[in-house]
């Protein structure tokens, strides 16, 4: 039996992987009618930057934090949107869908990304509430994600 890689980005693939599941559940989500108006102002170039930002969740390298803004930015994109429980819910089953699709077949490794899915998922629910313009103080840095969990 081989030993597990270290990351969870080794594991799924590194960033070609995470745009490939990127790409499939974007393609979901936009012929979705229940998600569809959550990105209508959705451009391709959303894709490339949510694969970055799983890459540096999921242990690789910290592009999201050096050329994207980091965890504030990524909490202040949802800012104003209203994402309701049911829109959070179907968002994680078309990735789960994606997952499947994508990822490589192992029961622990898609259970850690779903576990992180659904976690991550919960916070952009939550701050979708606040204003456009809210203060969301300092969120600290951007979040890793790796066997165990929350790291």
């Amino acid at each position: 039996m081989s030993e597990r890689p270290e990351t969870l980005y080794e594991a799924v693939g590194g960033i070609d992987a995470l745009r490939r599941l990127s790409n499939t559940f974007y393609d979901g989500v936009l012929a979705d009618p229940l998600l569809a108006p959550v990105f209508a102002d959705f451009t391709r170039t959303h894709i490339e930057h949510v694969a970055v930002w799983l890459g540096e969740v999921f242990g690789g390298p910290a592009r999201f934090t050096a050329e994207l803004g980091g965890h504030q930015a990524l909490l202040r994109a949802h800012l104003g949107l209203s994402i309701t429980e049911e829109q959070r819910a179907r968002w994680v089953e078309l990735m789960a869908v994606a997952v499947e699709k994508e990822l490589p077949d192992d029961e622990l490794l898609r259970g850690q990304v779903m576990e992180y899915f659904d976690w991550g998922t919960k916070i952009a629910r939550d701050v979708s509430a606040g204003p456009v313009d809210e203060d969301l103080g300092e969120p600290g840095p951007t979040p890793r994600w790796g066997w165990d969990g929350l790291a």
